[in-house]
């Protein structure tokens, strides 16, 4: 059994996405971001960074694993799915993995800081991080012109970078004439495991609220 500590935020639906395309079984904990339950001592145990996601795997001497990255790769190897076994295909998935971690995920997160909730509206933070993500965004729409996934077959890549170019709009970011990403978006959209995935960091019903919260331990 393994416990996920998560909220609904695109990092932590990678995990729940990835434990529900596996099958794991799971028991889940969503924290609450205004009460401040990433920062308490019972959770910096298991993350010392205070950030979601992370799990413990019970079934292996309640192992912690965090970062939303290094828990794919956890669970891919754990199962032997998701990512292949040959050298080639497990660095193809593991590039196109750091190229969300390393690139995606922090200019999206900095254009939802800088479009949505920075107390300054300074328009070329705004443009700066919202071109980049753009940039980041073609860059896969042109990888997803030669492949089904991003790294051939559907992996943990996939799983990795959805949750976020899915809330593209948020950001103010378009999708506008990347044929390529909007099939792959309404492709993944349409797994059953992705749907479950979603729903399992419940929404709050003021989700704004949450995510204002998400984003301003991020500016902190």
């Amino acid at each position: 059994m393994i416990d996920l500590y998560t909220a609904a935020t695109p990092n932590g639906y990678k995990a729940s996405i990835a434990l529900e395309e596996l099958q794991l079984p799971y028991t889940l904990h969503v924290l609450s971001f205004d009460k401040r339950e990433q920062k308490s001592p019972e959770f910096l145990k298991i993350n010392p960074n205070g950030r979601i996601p992370a799990i413990v795997d019970r079934s292996e001497g309640d192992f912690a694993v965090f970062e939303s990255g290094a828990i794919l790769l956890y669970l891919a190897e754990k199962t032997g799915q998701l990512m292949p076994t040959d050298v080639k295909g497990r660095s193809r998935v593991i590039q196109w993995l750091m190229f969300q971690m390393g690139g995606v995920g922090p200019m999206q997160g900095q254009a939802n800081v800088f479009y949505r909730y920075f107390p300054e509206k300074l328009q070329a933070a705004i443009d700066r991080y919202q071109h980049e993500t753009r940039r980041l965004y073609e860059v896969l729409d042109g990888r997803l012109g030669e492949s089904e996934f991003l790294a051939g077959d559907y992996s943990i890549a996939d799983i990795a970078t959805f949750p976020w170019v899915r809330t593209h709009e948020w950001a103010g970011v378009s999708v506008e004439g990347l044929e390529h990403l909007q099939r792959w978006l309404a492709e993944i959209a349409a797994r059953p495991a992705v749907q479950r995935g979603l729903q399992a960091p419940p929404r709050p019903t003021d989700s704004d609220k949450l995510v204002k919260s998400a984003q301003s331990i991020i500016v902190k």
